[in-house]
């Protein structure tokens, strides 16, 4: 692919102008091109660039398991949709294919020959030796066969229910069967029990790491399944699945239980994407097409595995430290002060936690103090994305055990999450713990983790919030900022939001705490509008802004209006956004970068000085209509000025200052890297802001 993926505009009216706003689909793609950048990054570890390439075909997985069936349904049903509807399809489809294109350009011409360098191959059929073919082919019968059943298509075998993003065969048969009938296609499912890389045996890899993928064992021994059949020709495929559940909150008496029925029918949702072998025969791609009945662009022929994603695999089981990111220890806040009580230090400051430059391991100290301090009456947290570590879990467990109160505000409806949740929330209520689950049309995004503790005659609340889950594996790759509080205004807000989210009852007024979908969105607007009147009464007003995502109509709206009244702004987006930064009178006043480096950004800070004064908000937030109107958030001021000094500098400064890591959105819609920027202008010193960080950390263990 050499040419820039395309942006697509949407006409948009503001109180004074026409002007169009990005399209928010080719936005996350764009975002997934500057992912896939990262896996052509040559001063990146070979496995490291490896994953990036997988992470991008996660993330197409779930752009079209999300986001695709609307765009399928207006071009499948073409007389009944607009031609911008079409159009838009076309775009995003023809964006779609060349990212695809190029992943795969990358991965056979880039990758895979560096690896094989390094000792690390996949062994294709054609590659293997005598002996290696004898060990596949023993592997293939004792391990593969016996789970893999042909289906040859006819009247009375009809074509089976395929899953969502499983891997199969089909095949062109020539001759006739058993009972003398012509049926000449045929369908082999493999199951997902079976591993999709498999490692040669080392005596068999000439002190080299060697893999072999399931599907060139399946594809070197498939005409074994059809004995007196000559196997005409055959192509893997793959086929993406509309995945969002649709689950009626208002007339369902479980949710959990009619969550549990509706996973098991995610797995056949709408077809969207169909991905086949590059050589696939026309005929066969035809019929394909017509059995999940989708549109000629919805096909993707690719040249190798159908399901890149799968290789994460060999990132995880191939050896050799040069192949790896070096190993980073985070560090213990040095806030903390080793062996003293949690609660003796909340006292005396707010403590800030910087993730994953400082350990999460913190907050999980911070909760088993609570469990195990006998003056703790009740431990109250949401759960959205915990992961597989299950130690939080345990804790809570054990605090229930020990005759405190705790509720978990658990959200079952994280997407693809729902199932891990579920477990968690009947594992809470085994040992009776108080389970809710959120606010019926609302997912509960916010991230609270509240203590209430007796001490004296007085009970006291200690709090911690977060602009990331619960789960310490993400929190080794994510950077999120958390604060641990004995605040008693923001407490006391946290304690309040609680028992709303629990019995329903009115929100009070509340100190500190902005939530979402009460005043958020409402005070973020007056905050810009406050921006907007002070920039035109001539003061001196800025705002930096940092998310994931930017795609709320209204808010994009007001930062134009503030952009053209004078208001400085740099906005840090890491993924879409559809604010066009050549809206007639911004004149260069709003800035658009996205960070895309060795770890993903996924803190929210939300700062604003206006004629000197400053606020600032950390927030589980991103700027998106979903976050603001359909989830429970939350954001949190900081006011001490050492420690919005700190995340000011940190958070957005370094980022800002990013010449490495960075891209920039342009007037015409997409993002050029930095570096290429300052290498135009003869600037070779590059600076990436994560790694910045990883050095200062490093510096102070």
């Amino acid at each position: 692919m050499k040419t820039p993926l395309k942006h697509l505009k949407i006409l948009m009216r503001s109180t004074t102008q026409k002007f169009a706003l990005l399209n928010r689909d080719a936005s996350i793609l764009a975002f997934n091109e500057r992912v896939l950048h990262l896996a052509q990054n040559h001063h990146y570890p070979l496995l490291e660039r490896l994953r990036f390439l997988c992470i991008v075909s996660s993330n197409l997985d779930e752009f079209f398991e999300v986001r695709a069936a609307p765009l399928v349904d207006a071009m499948r049903d073409n007389l009944n949709k607009s031609a911008a509807s079409i159009n838009s399809y076309e775009t995003i489809a023809e964006n779609a294919h060349m990212l695809v294109e190029k992943q795969y350009q990358i991965f056979n011409a880039e990758l895979m020959p560096a690896l094989a360098k390094q000792g690390v191959h996949l062994v294709s059929h054609g590659e293997r030796n005598a002996a290696q073919r004898r060990w596949v082919a023993q592997y293939f019968e004792s391990d593969v066969r016996p789970l893999l059943v042909p289906i040859a298509l006819d009247p009375a075998h009809p074509f089976p229910q395929v899953a969502n993003k499983s891997l199969n065969f089909i095949v062109l048969l020539n001759g006739k069967d058993a009972f003398g009938k012509s049926n000449n296609i045929a369908i082999v499912r493999v199951p997902r029990a079976l591993p999709r890389l498999i490692k040669l045996p080392k005596n068999l890899s000439d002190n080299q790491q060697k893999f072999v993928s399931l599907s060139s064992v399946i594809r070197a021994h498939l005409a074994s399944l059809f004995v007196g059949r000559e196997v005409q020709s055959f192509s893997q495929f793959r086929v993406t699945r509309h995945s969002d559940l649709a689950v009626d909150e208002e007339d369902v008496k479980n949710l959990r239980t009619a969550l549990r029925k509706e996973l098991v029918q995610r797995n056949f949702g709408e077809a969207v994407r169909l991905e086949v072998s590059h050589s696939c025969d026309e005929k066969l791609a035809k019929f394909l097409l017509q059995q999940f009945n989708l549109p000629k662009q919805s096909l993707y022929r690719v040249n190798g595995l159908v399901n890149l994603a799968r290789l994460m695999q060999l990132a995880d089981l191939a050896e050799g430290a040069d192949l790896k990111f070096k190993p980073f220890e985070p560090q213990i806040s040095q806030q903390l002060t080793p062996n003293q009580s949690f609660f003796t230090q909340l006292n005396q400051q707010d403590i800030i936690i910087h993730q994953p430059y400082q350990s999460f391991e913190s907050v999980i100290d911070f909760l088993k103090e609570a469990v195990y301090d006998p003056d703790v009456v009740s431990i109250q947290q949401t759960i959205y994305r915990t992961g597989s570590d299950a130690r939080m879990l345990k804790l809570l467990q054990e605090a229930v055990r020990r005759g405190k109160e705790v509720m978990a505000v658990v959200e079952l409806k994280a997407r693809f999450d729902e199932e891990a949740n579920i477990n968690w929330a009947e594992a809470l209520e085994s040992v009776g713990a108080q389970v809710v689950y959120g606010i019926v049309g609302l997912k509960t995004h916010a991230k609270m983790l509240l203590v209430l503790r007796r001490e004296g005659a007085n009970l006291k609340h200690y709090g911690h919030l977060s602009t990331g889950n619960y789960n310490p594996r993400t929190a080794r790759l994510y950077t999120d900022v958390s604060m641990l509080t004995a605040d008693p205004k923001i407490t006391r807000d946290m304690e309040h939001l609680f028992r709303h989210i629990a019995s329903q009852i009115k929100l009070p007024r509340l100190q500190k705490l902005l939530v979402a979908p009460f005043n958020l969105h409402r005070q973020m607007l007056a905050k810009m509008k406050n921006a907007e009147l002070a920039a035109r009464a001539g003061k001196p007003a800025k705002m930096i802004i940092k998310m994931n995502a930017l795609t709320d109509g209204a808010l994009v709206l007001a930062l134009i209006k503030a952009g053209r009244a004078g208001v400085e702004i740099d906005l840090i987006v890491r993924g879409a956004c559809i604010l066009p930064v050549d809206a007639p009178g911004l004149d260069g006043r709003i800035r658009v970068r996205s960070v895309i480096g060795q770890l993903l950004e996924h803190s929210r800070v939300f700062y604003f000085n206006i004629d000197g004064v400053e606020h600032m908000w950390l927030s589980s937030a991103d700027w998106m209509n979903r976050n603001m109107m359909r989830r429970v958030e939350i954001a949190w001021p900081i006011t001490d000025a050492t420690h919005q000094a700190r995340i000011l500098y940190e958070c957005c400064q370094l980022s800002l200052d990013d010449t490495q890591d960075a891209w920039q959105l342009m007037p015409n819609g997409e993002y050029v890297a930095v570096a290429s920027l300052h290498k135009a202008h003869q600037q070779t010193v590059k600076m990436s802001a994560q790694l910045k960080l990883l050095d200062i950390y490093s510096d102070t263990q």
